[in-house]
């Protein structure tokens, strides 16, 4: 299915329904380059509607099936496709809404739930609250140079050729840092991250657990990386944030 954001782009998205009629549903969002069909979003898509909940997976601007040019993504835009997500699972008559995002997808759920104070509840896999701020440790001051003069940043995913990523990106990040809007969350929030997570700090999410007002637990698995390589990992994230989403949201 697809749907448009506030700005007119489309929006590719997948709507997973449960064998038994459902009113309520989690809108996964993905990290960055990546998409809707993450191993993290199919897995606990299956997982989900095994639990009686329906989902909806959707693709960012320019990732994936949706419209648009990877190097003009902001963190704004794809906020406002998440609340458009929202708005279109609304439309179609569910009723009670959690969230569930990944990494760069964490980031955007909390910005999208502080606006959105129905949202019943939040599942956050490694989130990231300041982006600027892993950009500039991931990158360094040259390399963050360089992409000011360049409009290209490395891979982040691990891949040897340049992305192009227009450095208004970062320039969106230093506005969107989610310490702030994170206080004007009461909606249960879990936040799961590995001990060894080698992208996002360890400390935002710390940071982030102090400033949530609602209902919150941050879980730390001990060993573990950005991806959940491990399968022992992934299996422990997955389960601790299907068994929050379905705890706070029922069948």
């Amino acid at each position: 299915m697809t749907f448009q954001d506030e700005w007119g782009h489309r929006v590719s998205a997948i709507l997973s329904r449960p064998e038994q009629a459902t009113g309520t549903i989690v809108v996964l969002c993905h990290g960055f380059l990546s998409n809707k069909n993450s191993t993290t979003n199919k897995t606990l898509t299956r997982m989900l509607n095994e639990r009686g909940l329906a989902t909806c997976r959707f693709d960012f601007f320019g990732q994936g099936e949706s419209e648009g040019a990877f190097e003009d993504i902001t963190t704004s835009l794809a906020v406002g496709q998440a609340k458009a997500a929202v708005a279109h699972v609304t439309s179609q008559g569910y009723k009670r809404i959690g969230l569930a995002g990944s990494s760069f997808g964490g980031l955007v759920s909390i910005l999208t739930s502080a606006q959105l104070p129905d949202i019943a509840c939040l599942a956050l896999k490694c989130p990231v609250v300041d982006f600027a701020e892993e950009l500039r440790l991931e990158f360094g001051p040259d390399e963050m140079v360089r992409w000011q003069a360049t409009d290209t940043i490395p891979n982040l995913m691990g891949g040897t050729e340049r992305v192009r990523l227009k450095y208004r990106m970062y320039e969106d990040c230093l506005q969107q840092i989610a310490y702030c809007p994170a206080a004007h969350i009461t909606a249960p929030t879990l936040i799961v991250q590995g001990e060894q997570d080698e992208l996002v700090p360890l400390h935002q999410s710390r940071l982030l657990l102090e400033a949530l007002r609602g209902p919150k637990r941050l879980d730390i698995v001990p060993g573990a990386d950005h991806q959940f390589t491990r399968g022992e990992d992934f299996r422990t994230m997955t389960t601790a944030i299907t068994e929050w989403l379905v705890r706070h949201l029922g069948a």
